[in-house]
């Protein structure tokens, strides 16, 4: 990934809540939690130390987790200090999903996937100050644990009544597939990683999503018995479209937080395409802006719809977040160069390549004819229509428009590629060998 985001343009809580509880719930992230009035005391209180797990099963975190990077961001912002949490041991069994058994990874992946995602966490915290982050790994504590140890010292603590209650048990118990008593011990794994941080580093917060919440609780519960301690937990909202679809899904394929599987360019566009019903909200949830900007944005997407402003921003603050502030110009350049207002021969060919992957587009050998290269790409269907196209004066390659049919693709711009042009929005790229 790009420059740190917690570099000179790190962001900061909204000045206007006394209290970054108050800010998350106005933010819409607490969509279930311990005692609600002790959190917000002991969030207004001396600095406490939370965590946040991520469990290796790919090697990349996704929009999902972001929810979850953010909300540690805005914790220590207020002065409370993180511990980030990557599961080598946990992402070696990984929790039930609710349909079906996982697909166990192997020692190897699994321990390259805790590289990656160690380091894309620590992209998003500081590790600086008196509340400097710190990163941990479960493997640590759980690999030396003998299975009696493991038995008596915290197998004792649970019920499996209780534990068959848990939605992500329930929700496999009652499918054909079952669950396996692998998956059935998750719980039981992430219980222990929080006992583990009270007991290592004063631990009194984990936050994650809410459809994590038996796991959650399976920690708060541990250490009231093993300990007789109370610790709180944070489950944030499953965020989802205005219509009720997946959040996070670009025709079938995760938004990946890791350029290699996701360029900044598709990354940016995804935010760009938000839903106006969608956009403010987005704005609370994954931005920085403060209370009275967001208004100002909510304003004009009922006043000026057309504007898109919200959008715009939206996209910018995201991408610079995730992939700094360089990324970001890039990618804005090149979305206005591609529609006319900017220069193409200017972009790096990286961002320019990323781009013309996002559109329809064709490999083709140097010399390929304009008229081939338009039904190549589908922006026509015939040659008889790419040369009525081109009669017309409908059609540019590199900007530049073409009024003879016998015009031929050189891949003139930065990375040997082109792009084809048929009216005023519709775009393809030519990838020239």
């Amino acid at each position: 990934m790009s420059s740190p985001a917690v570099s000179a343009t790190a962001p900061a809580n909204d000045p206007t809540f006394e209290n970054v509880w108050d800010e998350i719930v106005w933010r819409g992230l607490v969509h279930v939690s311990t005692d609600q009035e002790a959190l917000r005391a002991l969030l207004a209180g001396a600095p406490i130390t939370y965590y946040c797990g991520f469990d290796p099963t790919a090697p990349s975190l996704h929009l999902g987790n972001l929810v979850q990077l953010l909300l540690m961001r805005r914790l220590q912002l207020a002065g409370h200090k993180p511990l980030g949490l990557v599961g080598g041991s946990t992402g070696l069994i990984g929790d039930p999903r609710p349909t079906a058994e996982r697909t166990l990874n192997t020692r190897e992946t699994v321990a390259e996937w805790v590289g990656s995602l160690r380091a894309q966490v620590e992209r998003f915290l500081s590790f600086d100050g008196e509340n400097a982050a710190r990163m941990v790994n479960n493997l640590d504590w759980t690999a030396p644990m003998s299975a009696i140890d493991f038995l008596r010292e915290i197998g004792k603590h649970y019920r499996v009544g209780t534990m068959l209650k848990k939605d992500a048990v329930s929700a496999r118990l009652n499918s054909e597939e079952g669950i396996s008593y692998t998956e059935f011990s998750y719980q039981i794994l992430q219980g222990l990683d929080y006992r583990e941080l009270f007991l290592q580093y004063g631990c009194v917060l984990q936050t994650g999503g809410s459809d994590q919440w038996g796991n959650l609780t399976s920690g708060v519960d541990l250490i009231h018995k093993s300990e007789g301690a109370a610790v709180h937990a944070i489950g944030t909202p499953l965020i989802t479209n205005s219509d009720g679809s997946k959040f996070g899904k670009s025709e079938g394929n995760a938004i990946w937080l890791d350029p290699a599987m996701c360029s900044p360019y598709a990354f940016y566009q995804f935010w760009l395409n938000s839903d106006d019903a969608d956009v403010v909200q987005r704005l609370r949830v994954f931005t920085f802006l403060t209370r009275d900007e967001i208004d100002e944005y909510e304003r004009l997407v009922a006043a000026e719809p057309f504007r898109r402003e919200a959008q715009k921003r939206l996209a910018r603050e995201v991408t610079t977040f995730v992939h700094g502030t360089d990324a970001t110009a890039a990618v804005i350049a090149a979305s206005e160069a591609l529609f006319g207002q900017g220069d193409l021969l200017s972009l790096d060919a990286e961002t320019l390549a990323s781009a013309l992957r996002e559109l329809p587009h064709a490999e083709l050998p140097i010399g390929t004819s304009v008229t081939q290269a338009l039904v190549e790409t589908g922006l026509v269907t015939s040659l008889s229509e790419a040369r009525r196209a081109i009669g017309q004066g409908g059609v540019s390659l590199d900007g530049v428009k073409v009024h003879d049919e016998a015009v031929v693709i050189d891949g003139a711009l930065p990375g040997r590629v082109s792009v084809l042009r048929r009216g005023k929005k519709t775009l393809a790229g030519l990838f020239v060998r």
